[in-house]
């Protein structure tokens, strides 16, 4: 009888280029500045990227566009949100007087300096990543942008949405 082995690298494929943009505009400013400088169609979308981590539960808002042409799918997340709401452990004595207190939290923590992420899934063949990176840095109000490399990321799973 043979035996049949299987290797789990032959299913995990990474069919998707990250990019890091810094940029101290709001999220619907930036993705307007995106859709005129790249002539994409980037709409708020309804559901928030929600990730739970020890120190609270986050929200980072979401742009999205799906290329009908190339079926290339374009995300744009915010990676920083200061909003969260951490519950403190008080003493009895102190249970009345200690509010919640907010702290920040990452999307992909390994890179805090970062502003948004520009996700492309689905990428075509003719896709090159350095042009992207060229076009973002056209836009006057990006500092800088840059590829992300997978190998990078300790937290993959935060971009699974």
């Amino acid at each position: 009888m043979a035996v049949h082995k299987l290797q789990l690298d032959d299913f995990v494929t990474i069919d998707y280029e990250l990019f890091a943009i810094h940029s101290s505009l709001e999220d619907y400013r930036l993705a307007y500045f995106i859709n005129q400088n790249l002539r994409l169609l980037l709409e708020k979308c309804p559901k928030d990227v929600s990730v739970k981590t020890k120190e609270g539960e986050g929200c980072f808002s979401r742009f999205i566009f799906e290329d009908n042409d190339t079926g290339a799918v374009y995300n744009l997340i915010k990676n920083r949100n200061s909003r969260v709401v951490v519950n403190v452990s008080a003493a009895p004595l102190f249970a009345d007087t200690l509010p919640d207190m907010a702290s920040g939290i990452y999307l992909l923590p390994e890179l805090k300096k970062v502003d948004y992420i520009l996700k492309v899934e689905n990428t075509p063949s003719f896709f090159a990543p350095s042009v992207l990176t060229a076009a973002l840095l056209g836009i006057k109000h990006i500092t800088t942008a840059y590829t992300i490399g997978h190998e990078k990321l300790k937290s993959k799973n935060n971009l699974i949405f």
